[in-house]
């Protein structure tokens, strides 16, 4: 096919055309990056024994507040920070750069508050550095078909502030569960990639502002990605944060109570009891969780019956429950067919060392005196009727 020589200069003028598109998108997308950098932080928190690394969003300057996700903290009350420090107008993205110069970049952070539905945490910075801005929070949610790009620390890469683009495929309520619990929230869907390490940072508009956090990505869909969208931020931005719950390790050290984990369980504290025996009771080691209540099980066995309770010793149970001042009792069959009699309180994950304490010490005390009146009794009488006359004391 030939072309004449004004349909060659149209092809070749629609040609510059593109290109010079091309290089304005680039170069906007350029200009995203750096403003979205100087909001954009590493960080690393201890949870679990483990060192995680995420990132994080500045949100506030004046009140030194940073945005991330609550599986990136976990049960953490304290984190490390680093904003990227420049070279020749450019970050420094080598990792080790910023371990190794932990005292001179490193920023500490206190947890204030989390939303595990949500999967959001705040994070207080006791300092900011040079140049460091806060990212403008969207008016509204993003809209499918438009454009995002984001900043995260992968762990898949050697490098730290990686740049990711994308198109927004949907914006819905979304309810699913993670390793971090279950989720309810709008959430954002690109089609885009979101690595570990990624999770916690930014998710920006062609205007620079923030409209999402990214979060996971889809186990069953490649390239699809789900960030927390931007309403989801300002609600818990303005809503009353909830404490963090501190670590059950560092609770039972604080409560001066010596402990051992039962395998990758629970955790077991013995109990002197009146009679010279020991008592042993246990707490969960996670936190159990509904919106924003979180809590944590306390437990410990009171007797071991061959045969189920009667109705009869099931109502007076119940009525003890009724009674008791906390907790309540509970019959849960185990794999060997015999019927555990539990006592059980769930407590604010957020109380004090001492009302933990205080806790265990009180079901420590029902459950030997069930253990007392019931083993003895296994051999010689009916259980239910050596129960029954037990709940009647």
């Amino acid at each position: 096919m030939k072309f004449s020589s004004k349909q060659a200069l149209i092809q070749c003028a629609a040609c510059v055309a593109v290109i010079a598109g091309m290089t304005t998108k680039a170069n906007a997308d350029v200009e995203i990056y750096n403003r979205t950098l100087k909001s954009t932080a590493w960080v690393l928190a201890k949870t679990g024994g483990e060192t995680s690394s995420g990132t994080g969003v500045l949100v506030d300057t004046e009140k030194k507040l940073l945005i991330t996700n609550f599986h990136v903290v976990g049960e953490a009350r304290a984190a490390v920070l680093f904003f990227p420090e420049m070279k020749n107008e450019k970050p420094i993205v080598d990792r080790q750069h910023y371990l190794k110069n932990v005292k001179k970049l490193g920023i500490r952070g206190r947890v204030l508050g989390v939303d595990r539905q949500r999967d959001l945490a705040l994070v207080e910075l006791d300092r900011l550095p040079e140049g460091a801005e806060a990212l403008p929070l969207a008016p509204e949610s993003i809209g499918p078909g438009e454009d995002v790009q984001s900043i995260g620390n992968a762990g898949s890469s050697d490098a730290l502030w990686v740049y990711t683009s994308g198109t927004v495929r949907s914006v819905y309520q979304k309810q699913f569960r993670t390793g971090a619990g279950e989720h309810d929230f709008m959430v954002v869907e690109t089609q885009s990639p979101i690595n570990s390490g990624d999770s916690g940072g930014p998710v920006v508009n062609n205007k620079g502002e923030l409209v999402a956090i990214s979060q996971a990505i889809s186990p069953k869909a490649r390239l699809v990605s789900y960030s927390v969208d931007v309403s989801e931020v300002k609600t818990f931005l303005d809503s009353d944060w909830k404490p963090a719950p501190l670590p059950i390790v560092d609770v039972l050290k604080k409560a001066e109570l010596e402990y051992t984990q039962v395998k990758d369980g629970p955790y077991e504290v013995s109990f002197d009891q009146k009679d010279d025996k020991k008592q042993s009771v246990f707490v969960t080691k996670d936190v159990e969780y509904y919106e924003q209540a979180d809590v944590r099980k306390v437990w410990a066995l009171a007797a071991t019956l061959k045969e189920a309770p009667t109705v009869e010793t099931t109502i007076k149970l119940l009525q003890q429950s009724a009674r008791t001042k906390m907790g309540a009792w509970s019959i849960e069959r185990d794999d060997a067919g015999d019927y555990l009699v539990i006592f059980v309180c769930k407590l604010d994950a957020t109380a004090t060392p001492k009302a933990l304490k205080s806790t265990m010490e009180y079901v420590a005390k029902l459950t030997n005196l069930a253990k007392k009146d019931l083993a003895p009794a296994a051999a010689t009488e009916d259980p239910a009727n050596v129960l029954a006359s037990w709940l009647s004391n």
